[in-house]
């Protein structure tokens, strides 16, 4: 019995961890030479929203970093247009009207920027579109990178 209780602990935690981590794969093609190009990333702050990111040329050559989607944190007022129909005078504690609520929420901007690098010290830079902001990497996209004086067009799908 107490041997059944430490496994379905054990599962759980396992599983909880594993939920934060999201991760996922693109394709695309150099520009120069038309060659393919292997995409991965992997994820583990929940959102998606950053990560660590791997390109392989078709030489064989790894490019690795850190990537990151452009977000801002916005209160509740900038988010909700009902605030502008609130009085911000004197209240009256029996009309229906109710002070909305203060917080903040996230505003995602859908563009990622990735900062890789090769083994051997050469750049990799890269810009993507997401489709769903909100998933971040998770939600596809697509966009393109810049190395050695020429380009790769990638497309990450939905994961």
């Amino acid at each position: 019995m107490r041997r059944a209780a430490l496994y379905t602990l054990m599962l759980g935690a396992s599983i909880a961890v594993g939920a934060c981590t999201s991760m996922g794969s693109g394709s695309g093609y150099s520009t120069q030479g038309n060659e393919a190009v292997n995409f991965s990333w992997k994820s583990d702050d929940g959102s998606g929203t950053s990560g660590q990111m791997s390109a392989t040329l078709a030489s064989g050559k790894i490019f690795s970093g850190d990537y990151l989607e452009i977000t801002h944190q916005i209160a509740t007022a900038e988010l909700d247009p009902v605030w502008n129909e609130w009085d911000r005078g004197g209240s009256d504690l029996f009309t229906e009207a109710s002070i909305p609520d203060f917080g903040s929420g996230t505003q995602y901007s859908g563009r990622v920027l990735a900062k890789l690098r090769s083994g051997d010290g050469q750049r990799m830079t890269c810009r993507f579109h997401l489709n769903v902001p909100s998933q971040g990497m998770a939600g596809g996209g697509q966009g393109r990178c810049d190395v050695n004086g020429g380009s790769v067009d990638a497309v990450f799908p939905r994961t």
